[in-house]
């Protein structure tokens, strides 16, 4: 293959060489993602451990769900108010203190339940706070022509850990203990620190109002006066509620004899995720990006709904890795309307209400999963799920149709923010 052709399907490096805030972030993400799911996979085993009940470890969507959607909301509007870099260094800070309180539970002689769910409550409302800031510096950071690229970039640092973390995760609960699982988590939340600590100082705009709920409400009003953006949202809601199956894993493993896969299930998607970053050479000159987001969602739903009925481990890993590949292509289409579209003063309360979309969804839909596993079984809870997860991003395809239309190029608040970021100075 020619030098052309491979940078053509290779992902777009020009936001790592332009930006170094963009490098920073990047080994920030990659360090912190890795130790995150390594806790993200040894707290629902922990608690299946303790209690041996799919519903208690769906309850963990149903703590985690208040607190995201209230710290995800005023975490949006404080992005807009407060220094962004700031904000993620001490939100990053206490998430590693929750990791260690995990880490000190794990190593008591019985560990207790209720501290499992505190912490979960806790890490929901830090990264309810924290997500916005992250998510509306990308746009500050990165030139408006290198958005895609950049969240491709952004979807294989998230992938490094999505798929290295859980696959060593199975492993070292199973051999080492939770413990060990949760202070690799510290580890990683102190290197994450010191990376934050030497990003740019990144303010707020001039004349920014503080936080208040008459600000948040001006943000929706934006948000539901844009169908681009409102169809983005719902489409990524309606994935995750009714086929986001992650919480019952640990069932569908027993019920194929496949416990030694366990890890493997939660990295499947991940791995997909990362084939199809590794490949989003292409993706950097697709213009309609709205078709993106509602094929990647069809795709994922039906990738779900195949695991149901799939007969053995091998067939489901592999419609598992589908849906991850279908996911990363519609998030790619998500963050590029929402970085190209959205004006810099309404950044941060917009991300808040992206953090909801892409966040509240996968709770309701571990509490979805898990309460139908108890009820119907594991099976029917992975099949019907990603029937109405087609069923439902149709609906909103048809009820949305600049969604559709959506082009980068003639989009007038495409070309708005685009005007605004060549005006902002070097």
């Amino acid at each position: 293959m020619s030098t052309s052709r491979w940078t053509a399907v290779l992902p777009d490096l020009a936001p790592w060489r332009s930006s170094r805030d963009f490098r920073l972030l990047f080994y920030q993400g990659t360090v912190t993602y890795f130790g995150s799911f390594m806790a993200m996979i040894a707290l629902p085993l922990q608690i299946k451990h303790l209690t041996d009940s799919p519903l208690a470890v769906g309850a963990m969507g149903a703590v985690e769900l208040v607190p995201l959607v209230v710290f995800g909301l005023y975490g949006g509007a404080l992005a807009d108010a407060v220094d962004r870099r700031r904000m993620i260094l001490l939100t990053e800070a206490g998430l590693g203190v929750l990791a260690l309180v995990l880490l000190v539970n794990a190593l008591l002689p019985d560990p207790l339940l209720w501290p499992l769910y505190v912490v979960a409550a806790g890490v929901s409302a830090l990264a309810g706070l924290q997500r916005p800031a992250l998510d509306s510096l990308m746009a500050r950071i990165v030139p408006h022509d290198q958005l895609t690229a950049a969240a491709a970039l952004n979807g294989l640092r998230y992938q490094f850990g999505a798929i290295l973390g859980p696959a060593l995760a199975g492993l070292v609960v199973a051999y080492a203990g939770h413990a060990s699982a949760y202070a690799v988590t510290v580890a990683g939340f102190l290197g994450s620190v010191v990376l934050c600590s030497r990003l740019s100082p990144a303010p707020p705009v001039e004349g920014a109002e503080r936080p208040s709920l008459r600000g948040i409400a001006e943000g929706a009003r934006y948000a539901w006066s844009r169908p681009v953006l409102l169809g983005t949202y719902a489409v990524d809601l309606a994935a995750m509620l009714f086929a986001f199956p992650n919480t019952i894993f640990p069932f569908l493993a027993d019920e194929l004899d496949a416990v030694w896969a366990l890890g493997l299930m939660y990295a499947a998607g991940a791995v997909g995720s990362m084939v199809l970053g590794l490949t989003s050479g292409w993706v950097s000159r697709v213009r309609r990006h709205g078709l993106l987001v509602v094929l990647g969602a069809t795709v994922w739903g039906l990738a779900i709904a195949a695991a149901g009925v799939s007969p053995g481990i091998w067939p489901v890993l592999l419609c598992l890795a589908v849906a991850g590949a279908a996911d990363m292509l519609s998030g790619l289409g998500r963050a590029t309307i929402w970085n190209q579209t959205i004006p810099e003063e309404l950044r941060g309360r917009l991300a808040g209400i992206e953090v909801l979309s892409y966040s509240v969804g996968p709770q309701l839909g571990q509490v979805r999963a898990g309460t139908m596993a108890g009820w119907t079984g594991t099976r029917p809870a992975f099949w019907s799920g990603g029937l109405a997860c087609v069923a439902s991003v149709a609906v909103l395809a048809a009820l949305l149709p600049k969604l559709i239309s959506y082009d980068a190029d003639t989009d007038e608040d495409a070309q708005r923010r685009r005007a605004a970021r060549e005006a902002e100075p070097v």
